[in-house]
Order: structure tokens, then C-alpha cells, then sequence
């Protein structure tokens, strides 16, 4: 009878042994300050208010531009500093643009270009959630702008002749191709939150969303001459949306 008992005993042991085994374990919170250096590949889709852009193109007769938003891309990293815990410093830049093309019935084709991007320093502070997860949330700094580009050609052949004419002639001449740009420089400021999550212990992937916002804008036309009158709400700020693909040290 004892024998028996001791049996059970040890059966009963080794089942609770085996039911712990395969019991999952939650991933454990990490409490160690986030040390490392990272850099990688940043893509992103910022909505920018197209609407004046737009009025600016219709009324030049061109195609409008999509209101649907432009695919940004870049890159950027940042260094942990280790004099502050879970605070790192670093940098992104990122460009995108849309454009269109109309010809009119004459024969003139009409192109815009609409550009906009910006290089910025960052600062963030990262919250450890559990082993392999963080939340990282900061602003960033830096200065951006955007440029729109209006081309019109009706398809003939430039020559020097018919150039030193249009230039001779205080810029009356027939011409074939012309190329305008109207550029604004911006003040750039991103507060942004990202999620990201380590794969490997040099390998992330990162999601998250930002505010892009623009003050202060300088704007001239083909980088040379001041532009004046331009609609307040022409510029490239609006939220974004953005990933990441992240090589490092985690």
C-alpha cells in the first residue's frame, strides 16, 4: 500500500512537472535602461491640403494634383544616451511628391511637380513594455520645405537662336519649353510616437504617427526671386502615418 501511494506520488509530481512546462510564460517587462544605436529604411504617407496648390494648377490649365496624400521615404537612426536613461537622440530626413500632366487640344502639355521634405535632429524617450516591445515618443526638429514645378511645352525643338531670342526680346519671344519652380523654405516641427518591436538583436520593425507641422515660410521663384501673396495654407504639414525597418544594436 505504501509502495502504491509512493507511486502515485511521483506520477502525480512528474504530471504537474510537465503541465508547468508547457504552461506559456508571458514575456517578462523589461527594467534595464535601453542601451544601443540604431539607423534604417523610414517610409511613410503624409496628407497635405492640396486644395490652393490645386486652384494655382487649374488656373495655369493644368491636371490637378492628387488630394490623396504623398509616399514619403527616407531614412534615419538615433544613439541612446547613456547619461539619461531610455533617452535617445538622432535624425530622419524624408522627401515624396505627386505629379500630373494635361494637353489641351493645341497640342501644349502642361506638367506640375509638387515636392515636399524635410531633415530633422530627434529626441525621444522610450517606455519599455515587455521584452522585444517599446513605445517611443518625442519631436523633432529641423527645417523642410516643398517646391511645385509647372512645365509647359508644345513638343517642338529648342534652338540656341530661338533661346537668345526669348531672352533678347525681355522674355516676349516664342519659346517651346518652359520650366517655372516656386520653392518654400520652412521651419519643421514633428511631435511623433512610434511603436517598434525587436526581431532579432539587430533587426526592428517600427509604426507609428506623426504631425508634420511647417511656420515661417520663404518662398522664391526659381531659387533666385522673391515670391509674395502665397496662400497661407500651402505648405507640407499634416499628419503621417510611418514605418520603419531598423538595423542596429537593440
Amino acid at each position: 500500500m505504501k509502495r502504491a501511494l509512493i507511486v502515485l506520488a511521483l506520477f502525480a509530481l512528474a504530471g504537474s512537472s510537465v503541465l508547468a512546462q508547457e504552461e506559456p510564460i508571458p514575456p517578462k517587462r523589461s527594467k534595464l535602461a535601453k542601451i544601443g544605436l540604431f539607423g534604417g529604411f523610414t517610409p511613410g504617407w503624409l496628407s497635405v491640403d492640396m486644395k490652393s496648390v490645386n486652384d494655382f494648377v487649374l488656373a495655369a490649365r493644368g491636371a490637378p494634383l492628387s488630394e490623396n496624400g504623398v509616399f514619403m521615404a527616407g531614412g534615419g537612426g538615433a544613439i541612446y544616451v547613456m547619461v539619461l536613461p531610455n533617452v535617445r537622440i538622432g535624425g530622419m530626413g524624408m522627401s515624396g511628391s505627386v505629379k500630373s500632366t494635361a494637353l489641351d487640344a493645341g497640342g501644349i502639355r502642361r506638367d506640375a511637380k509638387f515636392n515636399v521634405g524635410f531633415g530633422v535632429v530627434s529626441i525621444e524617450y522610450v517606455f519599455p513594455i515587455v521584452e522585444r516591445l517599446d513605445i517611443a515618443a518625442g519631436i523633432m526638429l529641423g527645417g523642410g520645405g516643398i517646391d511645385l514645378t509647372m512645365r509647359v511645352s508644345n513638343g517642338g525643338n529648342n534652338t540656341w537662336q530661338s533661346e537668345q531670342k526669348y531672352l533678347s526680346d525681355g522674355l516676349g519671344g516664342a519659346v517651346n519649353n518652359v520650366t517655372r519652380q516656386y520653392s518654400g523654405a520652412f521651419f519643421v516641427w514633428i511631435p511623433t510616437v512610434n511603436v517598434e518591436y525587436t526581431v532579432l538583436g539587430w533587426l526592428a520593425f517600427r509604426v507609428g504617427a506623426s504631425y508634420v507641422g511647417m511656420s515661417f515660410p520663404s518662398w522664391q521663384v526659381d531659387g533666385n526671386y522673391e515670391l509674395l501673396g502665397v496662400p497661407s495654407n500651402v505648405s507640407g504639414k499634416g499628419f503621417m502615418v510611418q514605418g520603419g525597418v531598423l538595423l542596429g544594436v537593440f
